[in-house]
């Protein structure tokens, strides 16, 4: 199982957005929560299959429609580290 920390950075301020990225995440089976900080950025600590965690980057890259998504920042996080 990995885990990884994505930082997403684009126009997120739909409240529509977090409960899209979290419907996204319990369809592909992975587990996080995700975070919008103050400065907009939205952070979220996903663990599950590599593969899958690949997939959740490819779908919050597409969607939803009324968010703009200009980067997704990737961290591999090891045995146990905070993001």
């Amino acid at each position: 199982m990995a885990v990884e920390h994505f930082t997403i950075e684009g126009d997120l301020a739909a409240d529509s957005f977090l409960p899209w990225v979290v419907r996204h995440m319990h369809r592909l089976g992975l587990y996080g929560i995700p975070v919008r900080r103050a400065d907009g950025r939205v952070e979220i600590t996903l663990s599950g299959p590599a593969e899958l965690i690949d997939a959740m980057e490819m779908g919050v890259s597409l969607g939803p429609i009324d968010v703009w998504v200009e980067a997704i920042g990737r961290r591999r996080l090891e045995n146990g580290e905070a993001s």
